[in-house]
């Protein structure tokens, strides 16, 4: 983890394999994700950490970066004593969630993209301006740092399985950023719901559906190797 970065402010809820997630640029965990945690947290050790400046995580000393906000991510779970989990990353989360899959193999057992993209769009790019006078400075540094994103070239070294849930009706980020992420991973499977950016909180049963499900199938292949071993 870099110097600049401060520890995050990190939640742990839940038994079972570990469940690390990673929140969209200016949101949290409560704002992205409180709909569904009761329902992750029923089957797995859920790792919920803020970013700097969201939540209770105060603003880090330098400009963020892909690479050190990966590797934060990754130490609040080692932190809380989860040496391995599947990461599952929404919006901006999902280039956290590959980088980390890149950075730290030994770590990340399994990857779950929500309405994510590999780089901006034009049309992201667009939206900046007007998103980032909206939002409080502590959160500017989030926006600052999407320019300059692209893990397009991370997607052919990602080894893990890996389940892209893609938004249809997304006004911020198209479904094509969702559909480029399933393209670039090997094995990677593909499904649709028909929402806006944020799925877990607008349609929360229609994504744990496909989610639960891709999570418990790797929970079955663990014990079924357990079994062969």
């Amino acid at each position: 983890m870099t110097d600049s970065f401060p520890v995050l402010a990190t939640a742990v809820a839940g038994t079972g394999p570990g469940l690390l997630l990673a929140h969209g640029a200016t949101g949290s965990i409560e704002g992205n994700f409180a709909p569904v945690l009761p329902a992750l947290a029923a089957a797995h050790t859920v790792v919920a950490p803020d970013y700097p400046g969201s939540g209770a995580t105060p603003v880090a000393d330098a400009p963020l970066d892909l690479d050190g906000l990966a590797d934060a991510v990754v130490d609040s779970a080692v932190r809380h004593g989860v040496e391995r989990f599947a990461v599952l990353g929404f919006s901006l989360g999902t280039l956290v969630a590959v980088r980390a899959a890149v950075r730290h193999p030994e770590r990340v057992t399994a990857l779950v993209l929500t309405a994510g993209f590999a780089r901006p769009d034009a049309r992201l790019l667009g939206l900046i301006p007007a998103w980032r006078a909206a939002e409080p400075p502590a959160l500017h540094p989030h926006l600052d740092m999407i320019p300059s994103l692209d893990v397009t070239a991370d997607l052919a070294e990602v080894d893990v399985p890996t389940l892209v849930v893609a938004t249809t009706a997304d006004t911020l980020v198209p479904p094509a950023g969702s559909r480029a992420l399933a393209a670039g991973i090997r094995g990677a499977r593909y499904t649709e719901i028909d929402s806006d950016h944020v799925v877990m909180v607008e349609r929360p049963q229609d994504w744990l559906s496909p989610v639960l499900d891709f999570l418990g199938s790797l929970a079955e292949a663990d014990q079924e190797d357990g079994v062969r071993r």
